[in-house]
């Protein structure tokens, strides 16, 4: 798949282990060295998924530097879906039925200091290239709420119960041994402080029409909480659908 090029930002698919070693650098600066305070110039984020996947590399431009990654599994349907990341967290007997060609996108993650919200845009433009390319029919993988304390997020999980729950056929049921089901933790939850409280990949997704797990899987060793995240491709609104695919153009 070809380099894409908007503005500021460039996304390109990992070639070799140099690429591949930036992202994994990245992550785990991202998701560990961030949220710890720890150092080290070495660590990397790596597990055995990474070989099985397709890994995109945000890069700046103007510097050269890389600003956010993220990965993709491809999977030709359902039938294969205990081969992703997610289902080591999630039961997803459901998903198993689902016909189409899928793509889990895992390990999205920007740069500190990096807050531009252009690198989502490019992001999304870059993905709606892919699905157009490969006839993708469902894009998945787990949104992460910063923290393992469920207070702070009462207005947001209860909006996610309350309007964006999967369908039934779909949705994902417990399997991590510590989750936090999305009970109507409050009797009006304020929409403004409910979707401040969201991870950005996660407001894009619902406001194209994804959907999400009923419950949160506890992620201590990363210190988040992460929501199981479904976006069936039909269900994108057309004039959302229009602006990426010009985007991507």
């Amino acid at each position: 798949m070809p380099e894409l090029r908007r503005g500021r930002y460039s996304v390109r698919v990992a070639q070799g282990e140099d690429d591949l070693r930036a992202a994994q650098r990245l992550r785990w600066l991202c998701f560990i060295g961030q949220r710890t305070g720890r150092e080290d110039a070495e660590a990397l984020d790596a597990d055995a998924l990474d070989d099985l996947c397709h890994h995109a590399l945000i890069e700046d431009a103007r510097s050269g530097r890389l600003v956010a990654c993220f990965r993709m599994m491809h999977l030709a349907s359902g039938a294969e879906i205990d081969r992703s990341y997610s289902a080591q967290y999630y039961d997803l007997e459901g998903l198993r039925d689902f016909p189409g060609p899928m793509v889990e996108v895992g390990r999205f993650c920007v740069r500190p200091a990096h807050s531009d919200p252009d690198i989502l845009r490019v992001a999304w433009a870059f993905l709606a290239r892919h699905v157009d390319q490969t006839g993708v029919e469902l894009l998945f993988g787990c949104s992460s709420f910063l923290g393992t304390d469920a207070a702070g997020y009462e207005d947001a999980f209860a909006m996610l119960r309350e309007r964006h729950l999967a369908p039934l056929r779909w949705r994902p049921r417990v399997k991590a041994p510590e989750v936090v089901r999305f009970a109507p933790l409050t009797d009006h939850p304020d929409a403004g402080r409910a979707m401040a409280g969201m991870p950005p990949l996660l407001r894009s997704y619902l406001m194209m029409g994804g959907w999400v797990s009923d419950h949160a899987v506890m992620d201590r060793q990363l210190n988040t909480m992460h929501v199981f995240t479904g976006l069936e491709v039909r269900s994108i609104p057309p004039a959302r659908a229009r602006t990426l695919r010009q985007l991507a153009g």
